[in-house]
């Protein structure tokens, strides 16, 4: 006679001899022993691509994160160029003011145009210091599947 997997799973039941056996609560009762290879490795590739679709969210929201800062810094960089033609500008100005009239608007000119270089310089030195902090290598990323091939290596550790 064989056993069914249900019977195996459930409890002897005290019974009278010819009353039949009570049937199990209703319910997912799972035997380990009748879990399929198949399943197991069906399992193990779902959880494989949901841990690379996570690992690829936090790689997107890392190089997000840093695209950000990337784009500050460049944009005053820009800003420097800008302020730096102004100077170009003006001092070319100050030079031509300076030999038509060689008073006051002259002098004016002059420190229009050095205030205008203090801050292109500002702006430059600010700019490039936030650039050299832009790190595009989501370390994260790197760090977390470090860590899944050492799982993957000794999953019991």
């Amino acid at each position: 006679m064989a056993i069914s997997s249900q019977e195996r799973l459930s409890p002897p039941a005290a019974t009278s001899p010819g009353t039949p056996p009570s049937t199990p609560a209703p319910g997912p009762v799972r035997d380990q022993s009748a879990t399929s290879i198949g399943d197991l490795i069906g399992e193990i590739g779902s959880d494989l691509s949901q841990l690379v679709r996570d690992e690829i969210e936090l790689a997107k929201a890392e190089i997000k994160q840093e695209s950000k800062k990337a784009g500050k810094a460049a944009g005053m960089l820009a800003g420097a160029g800008y302020a730096g033609h102004l100077v170009l500008l003006l001092g070319s100005l100050t030079v031509i003011a300076a030999l038509a009239n060689v008073m006051n608007v002259a002098w004016a000119a002059l420190i229009v145009t050095a205030t205008w270089a203090v801050a292109g310089g500002i702006l430059y030195l600010t700019g490039r210091k936030r650039l050299e902090a832009v790190n595009l290598k989501p370390e994260q990323t790197v760090e977390t599947l470090k860590e899944d091939a050492r799982w993957a290596r000794h999953p019991r550790n």
